[in-house]
This record gives structure tokens, sequence and C-alpha cells, in this order.
């Protein structure tokens, strides 16, 4: 398992902090290289909300899609909102791979 690992962006509602935790452990865990959100702002990182900072913290989402060959989707129920949904978008035009938890 030595080698080139593969590298994914993990996207999705912050509200979903455990299941962001779950897929990081389990994704690394099968030999990938993981991006993660820095900060859970709907699960109690309320420096999120402070006046530019959600703006810098999706422009640098979208520059952890560009170092990743794919992005993983965590979408519980289903759930994928407007800022995922532009992500998911946003992987796409530039040839990335896209998985999901749940299927859409």
């Amino acid at each position: 398992m030595i080698g080139k690992y593969p590298v994914i962006t993990l996207c999705g509602s912050t509200r979903f902090k455990d299941q962001f935790l779950e897929a990081q452990k389990r994704l690394t865990l099968e030999g990938n290289i993981v991006i993660s959100v820095g900060l859970f702002g709907h699960s109690g990182d309320d420096e999120v909300w402070t006046e530019g900072t959600k703006e810098m913290l999706d422009d640098m989402h979208k520059r952890k899609i560009d170092m990743a060959d794919g992005i993983y989707v965590i979408n519980p129920g289903g759930y994928i909102g407007a800022s995922t949904r532009s992500e998911i978008e946003y992987a796409k035009a530039h040839g990335k791979e896209v998985n999901y938890m749940e299927t859409p």
C-alpha cells in the first residue's frame, strides 16, 4: 500500500462534524490523503461567522478541491446545501471525481 495515494477533499455541511471525522478516518485507512474543513461553523466554531471569514473559508475550500483528485460528499439523509452544491459543481467543472456518502 506504499506509493501514490489519491487525494480526496471532504465536502458537506459542517453540521455533520461526526460524519466528517468518521469519513476522514475511514478514507485515510483505505490509503487516501484526506483534506477536510478547518472549522465546523454549524457545529460550534463561531469564528466562521466573523466578517469576511466565511467567504475566505469558502474560497479556501475551492483551493483544497484544486489540490485533490476528487471529492467525497458528506450528505446524511441526502442533504446537500447551497455551499456544498457549489463545491460539487466546481469539482465537476474541473474534472474531479465526485463520490457521495449516500447516493443523492
